[in-house]
This record gives C-alpha cells, structure tokens and sequence, in this order.
C-alpha cells in the first residue's frame, strides 16, 4: 500500500459513529496493516496534522496514535525525520532454516501423550444438576439465609488476614472444628494441624501424589471407581494397577500381594460406585499389610454422611496405628460442589510438609469461606443440615426404588442403595449402558453408565448410575418413566 493510499484505506475503515473511539480503531487499523505486510517495514507515514485532516479527527489523537504504536514497536519516530513502519519480523537466523510445522486442525495433535490420554479418558459431564445426574446435592435446600448472615458477620469490617492468601494448612478455626466434628462423627484420630484444607478431593489426591509418589510408582485403584481421582493419578505419571472388588470390598490376589504398590486408594465405607461397605476384617488385611510394606492408604470417606440403615461407620483412619492413612473428604456433597472446599487428615510427621507443599504449589484463598464455614460448623448449623438432609434424601431413595420396581420388577436390580446420593440400577450384560445413557441424554435425562467406571472396555457389569438427591420428590415418577422407556427400547431390542 502507497503512502497515499494510506488515509483513503484508513477513511473507509474508521467508523466514527462506533461506540469504540477513534484512537483505539486507528490503532487496530495500524496494527493490522503492519501484520499483514500491507506496510512494510521503512514505508514513511503521512504527518500527523495530514493525516488527522483527511481522516476528520483531531490532530492529537493522530499522534496519541503514532505514540503508543511506537512504544509497542511497530513504528519508529525521530524528530523532524518523520515517522516509518518498524522492521518487526522475526529474526530467521535465530529461528533456523527449518520448514515450519504444518497448522493442524486436530487439537489432540497439540496435546502431550499424557493430556492425550487424560482426555481420551475423561469423564467429565456438561450436565451437573437435574435427573438423575448422580452425586450432587439439592442446593435448593442450602440454608442459605444463615450462610448469608454468618458471611455478613464477616464482611462488615473484615479482617486483612481473611482476604489475603491463606496461611500453610488452612484457616485455623476451620481446621479446629473440623478436627471436633470428625473425631466424634467419623471416628477419626486427628489434630487440627494435621488437617490441611483444599479445594476438594482432586487437589488433595494430587497433592498426597506429589508429595508421597514418584512418576512411575505403582498404585492401586478399586474396580470399579471414580473417574476422577483415576484421571489425577493418570495425569501424575503413575502406574495404575485396577483390583477388583467383591462384597468386602477391595479384593487384591495373593499375586497383588507380592508386589506391594506405593499407595492405594479406597472408598471403604461406601465403595464408589457400587455401594459396599470394606468388611473388618478386609480393613485390618489392608491396614497390616501397609505397615508391614510401607505404602500409603488414600481412604476417600465418600458420602458417609449419608447412611439410611445404620449409623455411619467408623473410617478406616481410626483404626490405623501406623500412620500409613491419609483420610480425604469434602463438603461439596453436604453443603454445595461450587464451595469447594475439601480436607486431608495426615498423619502427625506429614502435617508440616503437606501445609507448606499446598501453599508453595497452589497458593490457596477462600480465607472468608473457610472462616464462615467454621462458624457454620461450630454453631451447630452442620450438623443439623445432615440430620435434615439425610430424611430428605431417604425419602427420595425410597420414592425412586418404588419406581424401578413398579416399571421393571426383577428384571432390573438395585445395589449400592444403602448410604449416598446414588444407586446403581443393574442392566443385563448384554445391553449396552453407553448407549443407553446417551439416549436417555437426548430424552432429556442425564445419567452415567457403570461400565464406565471399570478400567477396560469389557466391563463385568452394565448398569446405570442414578442420582436422586438433585430431583424433587415430586419430579422423580415423571422423569423415571422417561428413562425406563428408553431402557425398555435396548431391553427389546435384545429380547
């Protein structure tokens, strides 16, 4: 472009009833014809009174304009020798002589080998509220009027400290009336400088990894098991060795026996997904066989809240002696998943690393959450929200059971109804869930399929995971007889 064809090209392009300022689309004009060449480097620009007279703007936004162009590069201004185009294209001896790799439309291209597999195996969801998206609460019925006024309390003349980074574990009334309930709810040994609190169960698992195992170490996961914590560990190099589960719950071979990994992780008080309870004696042949081969035991206490036919059972962290057990929970699943907040009990000798290794790597906050949450805690309003919520979701496991029942008799079980916010509906083994939750997706129904929490392809069990506590009591008839026209469909098809 000639320099005198520079202010028709810029008059036909500035749009002076925009609502963005003249200046600004004069600067991205500029930019843009730099960029595409449309200026070369040393092509001298018209004068800022000439150009500013046949655009129609003011002389100082033309040099405003030439100013911070310079300062960013693309233009070079001497005094009295005028202002020119930049040489700012890249230095192609300091890039080599290599032929540029080929743009790629495939994102998967762009992605390491390990943010490969991390998506390929993703089980994340876009829908996260309605029927019967498993594990989530009702936050309609978050109380949500005392969180306000506790929150206000806090927010009239807040503390410095309260808006700042949080200090190395956590804010510490938080961790103390965390450390009180605890101990009397979940039998759990603990101080509170051995709570580190996180922002849920992944960072915890991700922080116990990073600390406690190297890439390449062994792990073993439940078989079934959540996705989520596989997908963590995955991503930090480790080795998953899937172990099958039985009515006790994890059920290692004597060949897994000979060769002890470096951490496990289990759910023992409501294995995730299919609901059973770790006998003791399978807890004591855990807990013996880490002391005696020094390895670490996550115990995810997964919805032990939330028990329908007995008491909550004591974890599996009260019983170690050793201090091979590091206990994870969080309060997404009792409060609401958008407060993320979770918590690690660790034993005594980890408490002062892991509190620094939180700080030093994730630089936490949610100093105000966490001092409302204590409080919350500390008055009683915790307590008293799992009492109410606990009949709440009863009652609506109860109405759903009623329903599958009514609709499938037994063709179609339950298992894993006893605690949580889930149960699974068992499905012959020659259906394929898969499709079965994508159709029922498109019906407007959301659900997960059981097979896709084992660790191959070819599951030993097809089902699907139903959660109930997000669906009103009235609404769960309605939207289950959706469903079951959709598993009757695949039951036919099959018949």
């Amino acid at each position: 472009m000639r320099t005198s064809l520079l202010s028709d090209w810029l008059a036909q392009r500035l749009d002076k009833a925009s609502v963005e300022p003249s200046y600004r689309q004069l600067q991205r004009l500029l930019r843009e014809a730099i960029l595409a060449h449309e200026l070369p480097a040393g092509r001298k620009l018209p004068s800022s009174r000439m150009l500013a007279t046949e655009l129609g703007i003011a002389r100082n936004t033309v040099i405003q304009v030439y100013e911070q162009l310079a300062v960013e590069g693309y233009l070079l201004a001497g005094t009295g020798s005028g202002t020119f185009v930049a040489d700012s294209s890249p230095d192609q001896q300091m890039l080599g002589s290599a032929a540029a790799a080929p743009a790629s439309s495939d994102s998967g291209e762009h992605l390491s080998q390990r943010g490969q597999r991390l998506i390929a195996s993703a089980g994340v969801s876009r829908r996260q509220w309605g029927a019967f998206v498993p594990g989530v609460a009702d936050v309609t019925r978050f109380p949500a009027a005392i969180w306000s006024r506790l929150q206000a309390r806090h927010m009239r003349n807040p503390r410095p400290e309260l808006l700042s980074y949080a200090p190395p574990g956590g804010h510490a009334p938080l961790r103390e009336a965390l450390a009180d309930y605890l101990r009397n709810a979940r039998s759990v040994r603990c101080e509170p400088e051995q709570i580190i609190i996180t922002t849920g169960i992944h960072q915890s698992v991700d922080l116990a990894v990073r600390l406690l195992c190297d890439p390449g170490d062994a792990v073993w996961t439940e078989d079934p098991c959540y996705w989520g914590v596989r997908s963590v560990m995955q991503a930090s190099g480790l080795q998953l060795k899937p172990i099958a589960v039985d009515a006790e719950g994890i059920n290692p071979s004597p060949e897994d026996l000979a060769t002890p990994p470096r951490m496990m992780l289990v759910t023992p008080s409501h294995q995730y997904p299919l609901g059973m309870v770790m006998s003791l004696a399978r807890r004591r042949m855990l807990l013996e066989f880490a002391r005696q081969r020094d390895c670490w035991i996550i115990e995810d206490d997964y919805d032990s809240e939330f028990r329908y036919a007995n008491r909550p059972l004591m974890s599996l962290q009260g019983m170690d002696d050793a201090d091979r057990v590091i206990y994870v929970g969080s309060f997404g699943k009792i409060l609401y998943p958008g407060l993320r907040i979770g918590y690690l009990v660790v034993p005594p000798a980890l408490a002062e690393p892991f509190a620094v290794a939180l700080a030093e790597l994730y630089r936490e906050g949610q100093l105000l959450q966490q001092a409302v949450l204590s409080d919350f805690i500390a008055e009683g309003h915790f307590s008293s929200h799992i009492r109410r919520m606990r009949n709440v979701y009863g009652s609506r496991r109860e109405i759903l059971m009623q329903e599958i029942s009514r609709h499938f008799g037994d063709a179609v079980s339950v298992r894993g109804d006893e605690a949580g916010l889930h149960l699974v509906a068992t499905l012959p083994g020659h259906v394929d869930d898969r499709q079965i939750a994508q159709d029922a997706l498109a019906a407007g129904i959301a659900t997960r399929p059981l097979s896709s929490y084992y660790s191959q392809a070819n599951a030993p069990e097809r089902g699907l995971l139903l959660g109930y506590a997000c669906v009103q009591d009235d609404d769960i008839a309605r939207h289950f007889a959706t469903l079951a026209r959709v598993i009757e469909e695949h039951l036919q098809i099959h018949r």
